[in-house]
């Protein structure tokens, strides 16, 4: 597995993302949601892989619900970068990673796909994210 590594600007706020996927075939999709689309986000995430959030400032750590309220978006209090989003079910927690915040952004990454999850009933919602998103390790935030 290669290791992957995004932050906020003033590092308060670090992801460690690792996927034996090389970049070139990572799946990128460009939310429609107001909030993603406000923040220019990419996403992306291996279930094969594995997904760690740290901060070394926990008051700088905003934990963000949006629309559904369904997942929690982790931004930066201070700098403001939208780090990625994460969700528990059944106990087990799942995370995306904004691309945009990885340092530094590897080259060759394919386009990003336009997603549209309005019509997504709670229960596909969970479903998709729990079979596409990324595990996290037991020591993230």
């Amino acid at each position: 597995m290669s290791e992957y590594v995004a932050r906020c600007h003033c590092g308060a706020l670090m992801a460690c993302y690792r996927t034996a996927l090389p970049p070139c075939n990572w799946h990128i999709r460009a939310c429609q949601c107001s909030f993603c689309s406000t923040h220019s986000a990419l996403s992306t995430s291996d279930p094969a892989g594995l997904l760690v959030y740290s901060c070394s400032q926990p008051e700088l750590l905003q934990r963000y619900r949006f629309g559904t309220r369904s997942a929690e978006f982790l931004v930066c209090r201070a700098c403001g970068v939208y780090l990625g989003a994460q969700i528990v079910s059944d106990n087990e927690r799942f995370g995306i990673l904004n691309v945009r915040a990885l340092t530094p952004i590897p080259p060759n990454l394919p386009n990003a796909e336009p997603m549209d999850y309005g019509d997504e009933t709670a229960a596909l919602r969970r479903s998709r994210r729990e079979s596409r998103w990324t595990p996290l390790g037991r020591e993230s935030v």
